[in-house]
């Protein structure tokens, strides 16, 4: 359900959302169900907040542009579903977590 403009937009929130926790977004890119961040972010951050805010407020603001590929898709009202996967890549190049998530199958 996600297209290029819908993801574009998603990019923006990202970015924004990351800035109020001071953290930094480095890499982004979606499919047409999910996306992926590679977020650097202090210490100080829970993880979970964080996650929860980048849905939480993407969520209201994809969902008022009203974006008709979504509105057929919601999940009872929902954009998101209620889980996330969050890893740790401290041992892992950056450059290799980037290839990945710049390989994703970005929809048109």
């Amino acid at each position: 359900m996600f297209t290029n403009a819908i993801l574009e937009d998603m990019h923006s929130i990202f970015e924004a959302v990351c800035k109020d926790f001071e953290a930094e977004l480095i890499e982004f890119d979606g499919e047409d169900d999910h996306v992926h961040l590679l977020v650097h972010y202090p210490p100080k951050v829970s993880i979970s907040s964080l996650v929860n805010s980048l849905k939480g407020v993407s969520s209201r603001l994809i969902r008022q542009k009203k974006y008709p590929e979504i509105q057929q898709k919601l999940w009872n009202g929902h954009l998101w579903s209620p889980s996330y996967f969050a890893g740790s890549c401290g041992g892992a190049p950056l450059s290799m977590i980037r290839q990945y998530i710049e390989s994703q199958r970005t929809p048109e």
